[in-house]
């Protein structure tokens, strides 16, 4: 299978799914305590995960992108069962939870997490 998603791709959609995540977390805040605390935690941990990335957008580069792809499967998992996790499992609100997981593991099956920091230093020297 061909690998389409680059680094620099790859982060654009993580800070995408971390806003959006943080974006259901306000939604829910009123409606659903537990989805909204899912959303939270699901935000909070691909914001960090990103920021500590050594890939382009990555602030404090302490983790390779080979072990962001590992965490990101552990994420896409907790986005999975965390509705049955959190007591919601069968709700509307849970299948945005499913929904996400599905869209995470299809980035994370089409991201080539071999193309690391070679990859981004190649970009930014315009190669």
């Amino acid at each position: 299978m061909t690998r389409m998603i680059n680094p620099t791709q790859h982060a654009v959609l993580d800070y995408a799914t971390a806003g959006t995540y943080l974006g259901l977390g306000m939604f829910y805040r009123n409606r659903h305590r537990a989805a909204s605390t899912l959303a939270y935690a699901n935000g909070i941990s691909v914001l960090l995960l990103s920021l500590f990335t050594d890939y382009p957008g990555g602030v404090f580069k302490r983790l390779s992108f080979q072990t962001h792809g590992v965490m990101d499967a552990v994420q896409a998992g907790f986005a999975a069962g965390g509705p049955a996790l959190f007591g919601f499992a069968g709700t509307p609100e849970a299948r945005v939870f499913y929904s996400q997981a599905l869209a995470e593991t299809g980035v994370i099956a089409s991201t080539d997490f071999s193309r690391g920091l070679d990859f981004a230093q190649t970009e930014l020297a315009g190669e």
